[in-house]
């Protein structure tokens, strides 16, 4: 997206004369207090929502830069954070000063604890360690203080190594019962054996660890404190480094290899963020978004421990070449610890296309549509997109005699702005479909202005709260024509804002490489005014959901910005319902009496206090006895993953040669329509497609 209204008149020779004033310091870069000139800049002339530089942000970015370097508190003394706090309210000066004191001061104290740690971990795991021990491990570092002294340090750094070697421990047992259940005659490893074993493992996996640690280079860690500087104005707007610049460039271009899921930090952990459609971990089905990744092995190599592991460096581990074995060890949402292989693949693109059931309820004819993503231009030779194809896929249908359309959006992170607005006028007349905003001027209407309206039956579309951007942009669009019924989780992702990466290196005349920068410079509006940001969009008819209490989307993001409103646009409503409240009236009924949904609710509580318990027992009974009670509690939820409709899905007719040309295709279309029959989700969003009834005649009623 271009830059509208924000141009730069930076000059190259105040950049220059910046350069050579410092060119006699030897401590410090002074690349990097050009870098800093240039993204104060640019952020503050260029941000949708510009933060003061001020004391409140210093405060910001000095707490986040910590968190960042200490997620754990396993490096620094209470000492050191005394030191550092003098600077606490006074970073912000020191970037309009281009001073990076406080950066160096934490950077080499940093460099040194770190140093101090090596001796920590391998004098520790030399020594066997006591699993009789009545002891926990705090896991939350907001309930953790820094160590006072570094008697205090080297016992939380015992604790938590304790931790590692106790759940191999844990897996190396239970691998040698499995053994012996398989044959009689195995005989089974002494635990003294096995105990060493896991602590040569974990060993192992911290020299990896530190191996990686010591290949980062100063500008990485510079790069770390400027990101917590840019992250402060939102938590979109990230500063590439030029290594990180080439890397984001592959992936936007899609040719990276690996398991097809977007991964995010969350303190010292690796957490699935997304789950790419058509990518081999939304094949597989065991993966899901919310699940800490804690160990990843290569084939049926010893795993190596990717806690406390910088996330560039854990996603190296996790990608590879297409045809190979990834294990992941993963913690579930419940608490519980799986293991889970994929083979490496390239996301396949035409499961991100558009595609359609037939469904046959009570004698009657459905369509269901699925859209993983708003897409366009995917492929260079034909150029599909999902407005095009959306149009083609309801023709299709209209011919086979749907008497309603059910489009499916959950899981659907976005994509191409204009699409969402042309398949949005294939269900209206004609008319405002969103509100783009820029800083400091009045929203931009974007209208359908094709007054063919390609279905004007029934219309239900089914989200949950990982529909995003694009989708939210459809959904509320349909929910303020009042044209659709929006079924699905209590709120969708609530990612109401637009970013642009912005070369850095055009606004300098050093022979360096500055990167680039990601900034937030739009915000989408409903048409009704409110924002999409944070609130999403909330459903007509809200269905329970294992994330219904779970920390999941735009809300819960550091220094995310506010929903706001602008003046509604001028529309009409669509009114050409006959039951659209009683048939949203007697869903609710439905969903409150039904018990499998209310089996859904009572495990989406479960399943938030088992995030909550951030207690880790550190004896091996109890650790056993704690895993093997979660074990126990979630086969209440059984109940849940054995559900099945009657109801029945068939490819349209079009695709039918195509099946029988195509085994793989037809596999694929086989599973689908086996996953749409045992979804309580679908089944009830039908129910409430059956029951709309349209008008005789149209009725447009002015807003």
């Amino acid at each position: 997206m271009m830059f509208r209204k924000f141009k730069f008149i930076l000059p190259l020779l105040f950049v220059f004369s910046l350069f050579t004033s410092f060119q006699t310091n030897v401590t410090n870069d002074p690349k990097d207090k050009v870098l800093l000139t240039i993204l104060k800049y640019v952020l503050v002339q260029g941000h949708y929502e510009p933060q003061k530089i001020d004391d409140a942000f210093s405060i910001k970015v000095y707490d986040e830069f910590l968190e960042r370097l200490d997620p754990s508190k396993r490096y620094f003394l209470q000492s050191d954070i005394d030191e550092f706090s003098a600077f606490r309210t006074k970073i912000d000066d020191q970037i309009n000063n281009e001073d990076l004191s406080f950066f160096f001061l934490v950077y080499n104290r940093f460099m040194q604890r770190t140093e101090e740690s090596k001796i920590y971990y391998k004098e520790l795991l030399a020594n066997k360690f006591n699993f009789k021990a009545e002891e926990n491990l705090e896991v939350d570092p907001d309930k953790v203080p820094y160590a006072k002294t570094k008697n205090d340090l080297v016992n939380n750094w015992n604790k938590q190594l304790k931790y590692n070697v106790l759940t191999r421990l844990y897996d190396k047992m239970n691998d040698e019962e499995d053994k012996f259940k398989a044959d009689s005659t195995y005989i089974k490893k002494p635990t003294e054996s096995l105990e060493i074993e896991a602590r040569g493992a974990t060993l192992t996996s911290m020299n990896d660890l530190y191996e990686r640690i010591d290949e980062l280079t100063y500008s990485d860690w510079f790069s770390t404190f400027v990101n917590c500087i840019a992250e402060t104005f939102d938590p979109h707007t990230t500063y590439f480094d030029p290594n990180v610049k080439k890397q984001f460039d592959i992936s936007m271009a899609g040719k990276l290899e690996g398991i097809g899921a977007r991964l995010q930090k969350k303190n010292d952990y690796t957490r699935v963020d997304e789950l790419i459609s058509g990518g081999p971990a939304w094949k597989s089905g065991e993966l899901e978004v919310g699940d800490i990744i804690l160990k990843v092995a290569q084939g049926n190599q010893i795993p190596i421990d990717i806690v406390g592991m910088r996330l560039d460096h854990a996603i190296e581990f996790i990608k590879g070449k297409k045809g190979t074995e990834v294990r992941l060890t993963v913690k579930k949402i419940d608490g519980t610890i799986k293991v889970i292989s994929i083979i490496r693949d390239i996301v396949e693109l035409d499961e991100t296309f558009v595609k359609s059931s037939i469904l046959k309820k009570d004698g009657r004819t459905f369509g269901v549509i699925n859209l993983p993503k708003f897409y366009i231009d995917f492929d260079e030779k034909n150029f599909r997109n999902s407005a095009t194809d959306m149009a083609q896929e309801i023709e299709r249908l209209k011919k086979e005699n749907v008497e309603g359309i059910l489009l499916d959006l959950r899981n659907n992170g976005g994509g191409s702005l204009q699409t969402a607005i042309e398949i949005s006028g294939l269900f209206i007349n004609k008319g405002p479909i969103v509100q783009v905003k820029y800083r400091d001027a009045k929203p931009d209407v974007k209208n359908d202005t094709d007054p063919k309206i390609q279905w004007d039956g029934p219309l239900v579309v089914l989200v949950n709260e990982l529909s995003a951007s694009a989708s939210e942009i459809f959904a509320a669009a349909m929910q303020d024509y009042h044209r659709a019924i929006i079924i699905g989780g209590k709120q969708t992702y609530g990612k109401g804002t637009v970013q642009s990466v912005l070369d850095l290196n055009k606004y300098h005349n050093l022979n360096e490489d500055l990167g680039a920068l990601k900034i937030t410079i739009q915000k989408f509006y409903r048409i009704n005014g409110g924002s999409t940001q944070m609130e999403g969009v909330h459903s007509d008819i809200m269905l329970p959901s294992r994330y219904s209490y779970m920390e999941i989307g735009e809300r819960d993001m550091k220094n995310a910005l506010a929903f706001d409103k602008v003046p509604a646009a001028t529309y009409s409503l669509w009114n050409n319902y006959e039951n659209y409240d009683l048939t949203i009236n007697n869903s609710k009924k439905r969903i409150e009496n039904n018990k499998y949904f209310k089996l859904i609710d009572e495990n989406a509580k479960w399943l938030k206090s088992s995030q909550d318990d951030s207690l880790v027992p550190l004896s091996y009974e109890a650790y056993k006895n704690d895993l093997e009670s979660r074990k126990t509690e979630s086969l209440k939820y059984k109940a849940l993953g054995e559900y099945t409709s009657d109801l029945t899905y068939t490819s349209p007719l079009y695709e039918q040669p195509l099946l029988d040309a195509d085994k793989d295709l037809a596999e694929k279309r086989e599973v689908w329509h086996k996953n749409l029959k045992e979804d309580i989700y679908v089944e009830e969003a039908i129910n409430v497609l059956s029951e709309l009834k349209i008008k005789s005649q149209f009725q447009l009623v002015k807003n």
